[in-house]
């Protein structure tokens, strides 16, 4: 499933923390905004993980699933497109 990710986080350092626990979820397509293609229980372990970095009183974290069909109509400009799962070749 593809997800949208934006934050905001004043905390440099937490911050930080989110963005590289981020990284081994998606990539990153804008300062605060990452996409993912995950599996459901990937999904599950992303938020334990986000809110292990984050301090719910002051951070904000939303994701946004986004459906097969829709990922398809996403339209963009200039950057990279929405995140695709590659196809894997076990031999």
């Amino acid at each position: 499933m593809h997800i949208v990710l934006s934050y905001d986080i004043p905390n440099n350092k937490r911050r930080e923390r989110l963005r590289k626990t981020l990284l081994r979820y998606g990539m990153r397509v804008q300062f605060s905004v990452f996409e993912c293609d995950l599996m459901p229980r990937q999904i599950e372990q992303l938020k334990r993980d986000i809110k292990a970095v984050i301090d719910m009183n002051e951070d904000n974290v939303r994701y946004y699933l986004i459906c097969g069909n829709c990922a398809k109509s996403v339209e963009f400009f200039g950057g990279k497109p929405l995140t695709e799962a590659k196809e894997i070749y076990v031999v």
